[in-house]
């Protein structure tokens, strides 16, 4: 079982839960606004008068089997748009209750 945490422009928001629930993939934590910049490229989300767009992030629990795929899909999602600034970072999951 792996952990998927993605953080993304709130423009991103649908269209990743809907990626989620086209891969199989029920149960996840999302976060509507959250505050940000990355590390070497894109615009900051502070929901500011300077900086006015936030940013979103969700956390999903998935198979193992489930991350190449959704990996894939996030990264076209972001070479599309990549202003918007997109990530998602992998862990193992020990255990779960």
């Amino acid at each position: 079982m792996k952990s998927i945490l993605i953080t993304f422009d709130q423009a991103h928001y649908e269209a990743i839960v809907t990626m989620l629930e086209k891969s199989n993939c029920r149960g996840f934590t999302a976060w509507k606004e959250v505050q940000g910049r990355g590390s070497s490229s894109g615009e900051p989300h502070f929901g500011s008068h300077a900086w006015p767009s936030l940013a979103s992030a969700i956390i999903t629990m998935v198979e193992d089997h489930r991350v190449e795929t959704l990996l894939n899909s996030l990264k076209a999602m972001d070479e599309a748009s990549p202003k918007l600034g997109l990530r998602a970072f992998v862990w193992h999951i020990e255990q779960a209750i």
